[in-house]
């Protein structure tokens, strides 16, 4: 179950992922047929198999005992509405992943996960939200945390709508631009990420069930721009022990904290490791993604439960 109006291309990894250990084709769906509005229906089927739903779609034509539900590829901006139907998964004791609609929320609203940062002492960069400031409290945020920030939305995705900023010019453009989104906002203190040839880099680290099924670097050559592949970046799949010493370890714990059974942690091992945030349904990437996150996310929904 994904939102088919996302090209982001997950769902058919998944696909493939399911054929790969079932040699049968799943059923897929529209995820925003059980949004807030969409008139999904769902019912515990009446078979003895643990977990096992009734799922329907009369608008498609759609209606299909599931034994498992995989959740994946809803965008952020669509979870608040997708909730109630997580809360319906887990009450009608659903053989999936997808069911904590208070974990994604936390991890999906950067503020949210900030505190929970705090909270569990998961080492960040200092943070400060902020809500349409005056220029005086943006001014006064920003100098509090150097005169060098990195500014983002609460909720957004793909390095969107982030900026370095290091001037009073640049921070009253950032202020203005959320503003006219109506977003809040935050700002942290860079970390300094660099590589000993000046360029930034981090790490994506992907956790599932409390072990690291994949570690990637992304390496950017713009200093101003995110390390999101979407802007530039460079991407290298990392093997068994090249992941800096450590870094496993805060991205199992950032995961645990979140409540998350899977998550991409993206992080940095300067500052003795910070932690930059959560995402709820990580990129698999162009290479290997399918073998070490995709096909061990399925399997974790056909075991034992």
């Amino acid at each position: 179950m994904t939102d088919h109006s996302s090209t982001e291309g997950s769902r058919d990894v998944l696909a493939t992922a399911v054929r790969t250990l079932t040699g049968r084709p799943p059923v897929l769906v529209d995820a925003r047929h059980f949004m807030t509005g969409g008139t999904g229906r769902i019912t515990r089927a009446a078979i003895p198999e643990v977990g096992a739903l009734r799922l329907e779609v009369p608008a498609e034509g759609i209606a299909v005992t599931a034994e498992a539900v995989l959740v994946y590829e809803v965008p952020p901006h669509r979870r608040r509405d997708f909730e109630a139907f997580q809360r319906l998964l887990r009450d009608h004791g659903a053989r999936s992943l997808g069911t904590d609609a208070e974990a994604w929320r936390t991890a999906t609203e950067k503020d949210l996960t900030v505190e929970r940062f705090v909270r569990d002492g998961i080492p960040h960069m200092p943070t400060l939200t902020l809500s349409r400031p005056s220029p005086e409290a943006a001014a006064e945020a920003f100098d509090r945390l150097g005169g060098d920030v990195w500014a983002r939305p609460t909720v957004g995705m793909g390095g969107s709508d982030v900026f370095h900023i290091t001037t009073g010019a640049q921070l009253a453009a950032a202020a203005r631009h959320y503003a006219e989104a109506g977003t809040d906002w935050l700002i942290a203190r860079d970390a300094a990420n660099f590589a000993p040839d000046g360029r930034r880099h981090q790490y994506r680290v992907v956790v599932l069930d409390g072990r690291v099924v994949r570690a990637v670097e992304h390496v950017q050559a713009n200093p101003d721009a995110p390390c999101n592949e979407c802007r530039g970046a460079v991407s290298t799949l990392l093997e068994e022990g090249e992941l800096p010493g450590g870094l496993a370890e805060l991205a199992v714990a950032a995961t645990k904290s979140l409540g998350l059974p899977l998550a991409g942690v993206d992080l940095a091992a300067e500052n003795g490791g910070v932690v930059f945030e959560a995402n709820v349904h990580p990129v698999f990437g162009s290479v290997g993604g399918l073998e070490t996150v995709a096909v061990p996310y399925a399997a974790a929904h056909l075991g034992p439960w």
